[in-house]
């Protein structure tokens, strides 16, 4: 796991208990996105080989998590929403910086921060969860999101220096912690 510096607040489980159906809508769409997120850079950096072989069975296997959320979330006779911006990655987003290069090593960077972040949370809900089946699905996306989150790191480190993707990762985890601390507490995955 990235070394987050700051762990989610503990009342953040509490909020998504009293507004579950709330969180399985917003779970389903970050699953969409991040399928839809990887799909895009996989158009964009089509010459980067690695990135290509990587990055498509990262979307297939998001869009399988969105199935499986949406598969719930019909199930409990919800339907999905108008997407709304999340500020947690609105605010990750205007940390990067601009230049072809630059941006690209932040992209990944930011990328796999939020996969990071998606990991720890998708542990606490399973955590707090009954055993059964949904229990179960929580368990199995917090290990998906922890070789998720890797993926993009990795890539970072097979395009640019161990020194330059260090030292950058490092103060994006900086500022996500300070993002952390002032968001809100809501019952959504970021």
């Amino acid at each position: 796991m990235l070394r987050l510096r700051r762990k989610t607040d503990p009342a953040w489980i509490d909020v998504v208990r009293a507004d579950f159906d709330a969180f399985l809508l917003d779970h389903a769409a970050c699953e969409r996105k991040a399928s839809a997120t990887a799909l895009k850079l996989v158009s964009h950096y089509s010459d980067r080989t690695t990135l290509v072989r990587e990055l498509i069975p990262f979307a297939q296997e998001e869009l399988d998590h969105f199935a499986r959320v949406m598969a719930i979330v019909l199930d409990r006779g919800l339907s999905t929403q108008p997407d709304e911006r999340d500020p947690y990655v609105g605010a990750l987003m205007r940390l990067i910086k601009r230049g072809p290069e630059q941006y690209f090593l932040d992209r990944l960077l930011v990328l796999g921060i939020v996969e990071a972040r998606g990991c720890e949370r998708f542990g606490l809900v399973a955590e707090a969860l009954e055993p059964g089946p949904l229990k179960d699905f929580y368990l199995d996306i917090t290990r998906s999101e922890a070789r998720h989150h890797g993926v993009f790191v990795r890539l970072a480190r097979e395009y640019f220096s161990a020194n330059a993707v260090e030292t950058r990762l490092n103060e994006l985890l900086e500022e996500e912690a300070k993002i952390i601390e002032t968001l809100p507490l809501r019952p959504a995955v970021h």
